[in-house]
């Protein structure tokens, strides 16, 4: 009974110290489009993570996925007002703030993982992140790599442009995007993500374009039966945080934010890496998806949306910046108009 009355009066101060510790801890909340088991909440749920081993559980991050914050676009607003500390969206629905992250997005630009890492960790990277910061009033602090984006469709098997004939493609609200099909003779449906499922459900569109590990994560293969085994577009997702937010952290603690969004972006890539073959057998195997090679190594394709590049030299900031990208990537210069 002695010892027990010694004791109780540090356990009542352990606890008190507890119960302030909870106190002063923070909890942000994270915006992601997608469904739990894609790259974006995998990329979302490793910076909470490293965040909260960073500051000894002192900042916590909710996640919120499927887009129950809204759209992607508006969540990127909220970011940007102070209204919402973070955000994981496709990089197409950052152009409209920012074009000139658009160069990312122009069509055969980027062949594969790779060229997507080398980019986004570069200078390439460095520079679209202060552009954004201009233009958009977020910051990227981190990088989800999710692979190309496959057209799928439920009409018939897509080799060519000319298969296509007929269909209607949802695209995103993205300008380069709906270039890139328009110079297939394809008119896309420009919609907005969440309305993509149901749109494919019901028939108003035939078909959408995104990665294997997005298919699986939003269980497309319940609506779409055909995958083009395509690589139009290399989907890239950056976690933003609203700038008004980072500069109100205390050095430190950005250091802290910007290292944990590394090591996010560094996990990001393994993952695509572990995953991607195993979820396209999967696609196949278990919920009875064809896959189709583009005819002749993709060349029709390539040649036709490449032809758009030069309509949009002056969004992404000149020729001379795809020019660029393309030296770091060891190829040839960009057409001229």
């Amino acid at each position: 009974m002695r010892t027990y009355k010694l004791a109780l009066p540090a356990i009542i101060s352990a606890a008190c110290l507890a119960l302030s510790a909870n106190a002063m801890a923070e909890t942000w909340k994270m915006a992601i489009g997608d469904a739990a088991g894609g790259t974006q909440y995998e990329l979302g749920e490793s910076f909470a993570e490293e965040l909260k081993k960073r500051t000894d559980g002192k900042v916590k991050v909710n996640l919120f996925p499927n887009g129950q914050l809204g759209s992607e676009q508006d969540t990127l607003n909220n970011a940007s007002m102070g209204m919402l500390d973070l955000s994981i969206l496709a990089i197409n629905n950052i152009t409209p703030f920012s074009p000139t992250v658009g160069v990312l997005t122009l069509p055969y630009v980027i062949h594969g993982a790779e060229d997507a890492k080398l980019l986004t960790q570069g200078d390439v990277g460095k520079e679209l992140t202060e552009n954004t910061i201009r233009d958009a009033g977020v910051r990227i602090v981190g990088w989800a790599y999710s692979g190309c984006r496959r057209l799928t469709n439920s009409v018939r098997p897509v080799a060519s442009p000319a298969d296509l004939k007929g269909m209607v493609i949802r695209v995103p609200k993205n300008e380069i995007m709906i270039a890139s099909y328009q110079a297939w003779d394809v008119n896309p449906n420009p919609m907005a993500w969440s309305e993509t499922f149901t749109a494919l459900q019901q028939g108003v569109v035939h078909g959408q374009d995104n990665p294997y590990i997005t298919i699986d994560a939003m269980k497309f293969y319940e609506v779409q039966k055909y995958i083009t085994n395509s690589c139009y577009v290399f989907s890239l997702e950056p976690l933003v945080i609203g700038e008004g937010k980072f500069q109100s952290l205390s050095p430190d603690m950005q250091t802290t934010v910007l290292e944990a969004g590394k090591a996010a972006t560094d996990h990001s890539y393994d993952y695509l890496l572990a995953q991607e073959e195993g979820i396209k057998k999967r696609l196949v195997e278990d919920h009875g998806m064809t896959i189709t090679e583009p005819a002749d190594n993709e060349s029709e394709w390539i040649a036709k949306a490449s032809t758009i590049w030069p309509d949009f030299y002056k969004s992404i900031g000149g020729k001379d910046k795809l020019d660029e990208v393309l030296q770091v990537l060891g190829r040839e210069p960009a057409p001229e108009k």
